[in-house]
């Protein structure tokens, strides 16, 4: 006996079961991390940070072009845990504060301070600070005036 729509039906089999087999990939990767969104606690901004502080984290250096011809200019960034500015900066738009922070060297012996000490966990005593505005700012937040601390 000859089934004309033999291949009709065993199309919509294995087209179906595709489709099938897609959904529960699909769910097997969404429903993780949906869980994993909702176990997460919202983040707490971190403390407020004042003039005089004492900034912890560690040191890190990069190498940026700047001024008009784009010569190297040696960056240092400290990395440390969120920390609130003082008003008007705040959280510098962010959820829990910065947790990046520039250091803006202001002479040859402040850099060359700061380059026996990359990769190192450092202590700076925060005078003054600000959010980043520019676009040629790579971190979160600015620190003008500092003073390394020692142990």
């Amino acid at each position: 006996m000859t089934t004309h729509r033999f291949g009709v039906r065993v199309s919509f089999v294995i087209f179906g079961s595709a489709i099938l087999g897609s959904a529960i990939l699909t769910l097997a990767l969404i429903v993780p991390t949906a869980m994993a969104q909702q176990a997460e606690a919202p983040s707490k901004p971190g403390k407020l940070m004042n003039a005089g502080d004492v900034l912890s984290g560690e040191l890190n250096a990069m190498n940026v072009r700047g001024g008009k011809r784009g010569a190297r200019v040696a960056t240092y960034q400290l990395t440390s845990e969120p920390r609130r500015l003082p008003p008007p900066n705040g959280l510098c738009n962010l959820e829990t504060g910065p947790e990046t922070f520039q250091l803006v060297t202001t002479s040859d012996a402040q850099a060359s301070q700061l380059k026996k000490l990359v990769g190192k966990e450092i202590s700076i005593k925060v005078d003054e600070v600000a959010c980043a505005q520019d676009a040629g700012q790579i971190s979160e937040a600015i620190i003008t005036k500092w003073s390394v601390v020692t142990k």
